[in-house]
């Protein structure tokens, strides 16, 4: 059992010329993907932690399908900590670990903050709750910085590593961590054209020690195969998703889409997702803040509700565990979602 183990499950899926011919591959290979992988070891632990919520443009969070008076969605960034087996012993592995007091430089936030002016701090105070820190979920549950082995994050928007990996002669935080990263992902992140920049914190990859960097360049398993990372790209060109084998099935976890919502439109009460969904005949909503590859980040879509299966919170709504998932907020109304997933935990931390 080796830590890292290619998977060949979606080769080829995309390979038609016809789009929803691609759509129909991606299903396919999905669910025998899900059969598989609901076959192999569980977990040992994973829990979500909140760690800051802050205010996204309601027109990228549901692309061309939200038509109501707020211009935000509220949305809570997750930290995840998952840890699994392998033939070197028990893996910790954090999800989504954003170091959000050193991201505000990315220039899409930094913009809001300047024009705000003298306003700044009040406009931060109402609509941003910074309710954690990575360094103190991690004390809280009982884990030291070296007890991490891996980070990843399913894309790199507002990524800043330096604090955690160490740069440019500035110690790492997680010193024996690594970075599970596709390839394509990391080159995109830093040779980002104009409007992809807006969205990468500025040098926030600079001076990344070459040995914290594992790079991908195909879907892999982790450990005992109760992980996974799955390419869905079209968010960015190199986005993954992390799958996660729980007492409550397969918990798929990505930013490709905002909410419950956006997998499962045609339930949502949200204002014009559900006749959206209807007119259209779309299955999802992007994300849609850059657009990079939007047929590519539709099928992804489709693939991760299909992975996911269905939900034993919600019938009927995909089993999905977003990074980022919209919440309501009094400042931003009609944009309750229909379904949430909120805060997760299975099976019991181990120490070392």
């Amino acid at each position: 059992m080796s830590i890292i183990t290619p998977v060949k499950s979606f080769q080829g899926t995309r390979d038609a010329r016809r789009p929803m011919a691609r759509v129909d591959n991606v299903k396919q290979a999905a669910q025998d993907f899900r059969r598989d992988m609901l076959a192999r070891p569980k977990v040992r632990y994973y829990q979500s932690f909140e760690l800051v919520r802050v205010p996204y443009p309601s027109q990228y969070g549901y692309l061309n399908a939200f038509t109501g008076m707020s211009s935000y969605i509220h949305l809570v960034n997750r930290l995840f900590v998952i840890q699994f087996d392998s033939s070197e012993g028990l893996k910790t592995l954090l999800v989504s670990p954003m170091d959000w007091e050193n991201q505000r430089d990315t220039p899409y936030f930094r913009r809001l903050i300047d024009r705000a002016g003298p306003a700044a701090p009040l406009q931060e105070a109402l609509v941003t709750r910074k309710t954690n820190t990575v360094l103190d979920v991690l004390a809280d549950i009982g884990l030291k910085a070296e007890d991490i082995d891996y980070i990843t994050y399913d894309h790199m928007h507002t990524v800043n590593l330096q604090r955690w990996l160490g740069a440019n002669g500035q110690p790492a935080l997680l010193p024996n961590a690594k970075l599970l990263i596709m390839r394509d992902e990391w080159d995109c992140a830093l040779g980002a054209v104009p409007w992809q920049s807006q969205w990468f914190c500025p040098h926030g990859l600079d001076g990344i020690p070459e040995q914290k960097l594992v790079f991908l360049d195909e879907d892999v398993m982790l450990g005992d195969g109760s992980v996974a990372l799955v390419r869905t790209p079209g968010h960015t060109e190199g986005n993954h998703s992390i799958v996660a084998h729980t007492d409550d099935g397969l918990f798929v976890t990505s930013e490709n889409g905002v909410s419950l919502d956006a997998y499962a439109p045609e339930l949502s009460r949200i204002p014009r997702i559900a006749e959206y969904a209807k007119v259209t005949g779309a299955e999802v909503i992007l994300n849609g803040n850059t657009q990079e590859q939007a047929v590519e980040q539709y099928i992804s879509m489709v693939q991760e509700k299909y992975i996911a299966g269905p939900s034993k919170q919600h019938d009927k709504v995909p089993n999905m565990a977003l990074s980022s998932e919209s919440d309501g907020f009094w400042l931003f109304p009609g944009t309750e979602p229909s379904f949430k997933m909120g805060p997760l935990k299975f099976g019991s931390l181990q120490k070392r």
